[in-house]
């Protein structure tokens, strides 16, 4: 680890822990108000995701709490937002059920057409929902 990414994988501590407190004791409800704002222009490359995108993982595999899917994605918009990006959350479900698994959901994120985190088993999932909502997304962003 260099000493210059020390900020950004604090940030992205810091916001994989406010995304494990509202997945765990925030109603689902308040959190997609939460996510539902739009603002900021699109990524135009990868390059401009690709700092937060490998921060949050890190992150997300060294940190002592639950840092799945949903509170990467919240972490990953969050910080997307906070560089004046725009992006939008998705949220799905499986389109084929796992025997002995009950209902799977999984989180992505995207910006300006680019996968952001997420994108290895979204293939496998429906979309239930996005965050802001298709509506307000396609002003800011194409997916």
């Amino acid at each position: 680890m260099k000493v210059t990414d020390v900020p950004i994988l604090t940030e992205a501590v810091v916001a994989l822990g406010i995304g494990a407190f509202a997945v765990a004791f925030i109603p689902f409800r308040r959190v997609a108000r939460t996510v539902q704002s739009a603002g900021g222009r699109p990524a135009v490359s990868r390059d401009e995701i690709l700092p937060v995108r490998r921060a949050v993982r890190r992150a997300a595999r060294n940190v002592p709490w639950r840092a799945l899917c949903f509170e990467q994605g919240l972490a990953v918009q969050a910080m997307l937002r906070r560089r004046g990006l725009s992006c939008v959350l998705h949220y799905g479900i499986a389109r084929e059920p796992t025997p002995g698994r009950g209902l799977q959901a999984h989180v992505w994120v995207t910006s300006g057409g680019h996968m952001v985190i997420g994108e290895e088993a979204a293939p496998r999932f429906v979309e239930l929902a996005r965050f802001p909502a298709k509506d307000q997304a396609a002003t800011c962003d194409s997916t």
